[in-house]
């Protein structure tokens, strides 16, 4: 993986070209980043020839291979996916999650467990900074967990959180994080073993599928001509429906996608992973041919990891969560899916360089990308 970086090096790569995910894997590890609503900023010039800001960021060279060489079981690798141990339909057993966290509440349901069960003794997860924006936050309770179950289709920077809470923390830590985020985490978990890595105290990772998030300015002016900010209670894309529901306390309505797509942020184009492939855990809404009314209230579940299948396991015996048999092709048509945000990727960042063999934070070379890549034909 590209090292030996800085500060000037992340601008002009990264930042400047329209590849920042907002992960805020940059920012708390020194004075020099912060992350302001959903944009990336420097704030002092820094010399430094080699920084983490540099080393730690998903969109600066990504050797995937490695990463799975070091961080998964070869068994389990599949080109489309990463890793994979298990795969299930599941959703919170407690309806109450249910109705306050996102689809089935299965991320609520398996933090909230983990931290009951002392698996881990801090959660950070995403929550709202007023007007929709995101931010990280470290909580220590299930009440406060159950309360930030909502998706905002959105940047929150928690790798910030966890750069500024793992130079207090002393105890586990679990992380609900996208993929570029986890992507992230991966680059600090090759060297945990350095002092003062944000990630030597993170037992737990859950990942969310992602296909893009928004520009927040551009969402929150185009909201603010059609609601009120402040009623916007929880929003949702019904399968075989090109919209966005957007709920409030007055009502719900929709926003076609076509008017949404514009506000896709630019990053989004270029990534290679659709499932967060490097975490312990990955969840997403599910996609099944039933009424969306039930499909709704469950989540796809990729068990990823050693860890990630005793927790599932756990939670199961626990009664924690409910399962329910996968009808067949379901995993068939998430891996189609997922390779072609893929080819989708490879596709944008040779267009993006006018050259087949530079493909920005990939390597061609990479057989991670190269699986992929086999399928483009002619470009």
């Amino acid at each position: 993986m590209e090292g030996g970086r800085g500060q000037g090096d992340l601008l002009a790569r990264v930042i400047n070209q329209g590849l920042c995910t907002g992960c805020g894997a940059c920012s708390a590890l020194c004075p020099y980043f912060a992350v302001y609503r959903d944009r990336t900023v420097a704030l002092h010039k820094c010399d430094l020839s080699d920084g983490r800001c540099y080393s730690f960021c998903p969109r600066t060279g990504l050797d995937l291979s490695r990463l799975q060489e070091n961080l998964t079981d070869k068994g389990d690798l599949t080109p489309e996916l990463g890793p994979v141990k298990g795969y299930h339909l599941v959703r919170a057993a407690d309806e109450r999650v249910r109705k306050t966290a996102q689809h089935g509440g299965t991320v609520t349901a398996l933090m909230s467990f983990a931290l009951g069960e002392g698996l881990i003794e801090e959660a950070i997860l995403s929550e709202g900074a007023g007007r929709l924006s995101q931010q990280g936050v470290t909580v220590r309770s299930e009440r406060e967990i159950q309360k930030m179950g909502k998706s905002r289709f959105l940047v929150s920077p928690v790798i910030a959180e966890l750069n500024r809470a793992a130079r207090e923390a002393k105890g586990k830590i679990g992380i609900v994080a996208t993929p570029c985020q986890v992507q992230a985490l991966a680059k600090m978990r090759l060297r945990a073993a350095e002092e003062e890595n944000p990630s030597r105290n993170l037992t737990m990772i859950i990942g969310l599928f992602c296909g893009w998030t928004l520009d927040w300015r551009g969402f929150v002016s185009l909201l603010g001509a059609v609601t009120r900010i402040e009623a916007i209670c929880g929003m949702d894309i019904p399968p075989k429906k090109d919209e966005l529901e957007i709920y409030t306390g007055e009502g719900s309505f929709a926003i076609e996608m076509e008017r949404l797509r514009p506000l896709i942020r630019p990053a989004c184009s270029y990534c290679f992973d659709t499932t967060a492939e490097f975490s312990d855990i990955s969840v997403g809404s599910a996609r099944l041919n039933e009424d969306w009314s039930e499909s709704k209230t469950w989540n796809q579940l990729i068990v990823r990891s050693a860890r990630g299948e005793e927790i599932v396991k756990q939670a199961r015996e626990r009664g924690v969560l409910e399962f329910r048999p996968v009808p067949p092709g379901t995993l068939g048509e998430l891996k189609k899916a997922a390779r072609k945000k893929k080819e989708t990727a490879l596709t944008n960042l040779i267009k993006k360089s006018g050259d087949i063999d530079q493909l920005g934070y990939l390597t061609r070379q990479d057989p991670a990308v190269s699986a992929i890549f086999s399928g483009l034909g002619d470009i």
